[in-house]
């Protein structure tokens, strides 16, 4: 660790370090920055909202806003706080029914879950890998700092989930191709390449989808398990699955995917300000060479 990068983890440790309910003041300050100061992509957040929710008035997409970004700073503080938290915070701040996970790991199958951009999937990540029986395996974008990619593999890693980087899933997955398995996979990604999508109405408005994790479960013929989770209150988060099919290979292709994009729109819904507003979901436009890659009737 070079000298300027070792510095940097010493101010962040030691911001880990300050009590939670300071840490909460402080995203009570960055969240009204973020928002009303440096309008942190401030015009995405609200084109986006604007998109999925052209029935609420301006009043209401603003305070789905203001309440989108004080859960994103939340999550920022937590993350930093879990730099030398141990799992006594895991143990406050994460609800789920261990139960509930052992149920769907009782069978001979891989399990593939399809998770979405909701707050706080750090928490969550390492509250689920710490119930897991069988190995967890998280599917992740690489940070490109070099600094906080590191950082952020070692906290993500650190109750077990083995991360595999999405850039170069093929080789960092073989040494687990034939074995049993829990993996998790960010879904809604945005592709790389829109032209190698399913094109989908997102919300009414036509948004590429990554084909990988219909593509894995089919070939695969995995259980999928899609997973919810959000904010109970201030700082504690709730896990759940439902079980979409036990064969996926039955399903015509790209009707996973299509359960999926419902499922998501459905949570979002039911919890708007919970979901990552901040990335461009609608950054590609649709082009008429997609007509195959089409799933569904677009309405364009």
């Amino acid at each position: 660790m070079r000298l300027k990068e070792r510095f940097l983890y010493i101010l962040l440790y030691a911001f880990s370090l300050l009590p939670m309910q300071v840490l909460y003041l402080l995203s009570n300050l960055f969240a009204f920055v973020a928002f009303s100061g440096l309008g942190y992509r401030k015009e995405i957040v609200m084109s986006n909202l604007s998109i999925a929710f052209p029935e609420k008035s301006d009043r209401e997409k603003v305070a789905i806003a203001k309440e989108f970004y004080l859960n994103f700073c939340d999550a920022l503080v937590e993350s930093i706080k879990l730099i030398s938290a141990d799992n006594r915070l895991i143990d406050k701040r994460f609800v789920v029914d261990p139960e509930m996970i052992r149920a769907f790991e009782g069978t001979e199958k891989n399990i593939q879950i399809h998770a979405m951009h909701n707050f706080s999937w750090e928490i969550v990540n390492l509250g689920v890998a710490r119930e897991m029986a069988l190995p967890f395996l998280g599917v992740y974008q690489p940070i490109t700092n070099s600094f906080f990619n590191e950082l952020f593999k070692k906290i993500r890693s650190r109750n077990g989930t083995v991360l595999i980087p999405a850039n170069d899933f093929k080789n960092n997955f073989l040494p687990h191709d034939g074995k049993q398995y829990v993996i998790a996979l960010v879904a809604d990604q945005n592709p790389g390449d829109p032209a190698k999508a399913w094109w989908v109405n997102f919300f009414g408005k036509p948004a590429p989808f990554v084909m990988g994790p219909e593509n894995a479960a089919r070939q695969r013929n995995t259980v999928v398990l899609f997973a919810n989770f959000y904010k109970v209150k201030r700082g504690v988060y709730s896990f759940s699955v439902e079980k979409i099919t036990d064969h996926p290979s039955d399903l015509e292709p790209g009707e996973l995917t299509l359960k999926y994009i419902k499922y998501v729109e459905d949570k979002i819904r039911e919890r708007p300000a919970n979901y990552l507003w901040s990335h461009r979901r609608w950054k590609h436009p649709y082009k008429p060479a997609y007509e195959n890659l089409t799933l569904g009737s677009l309405g364009i």
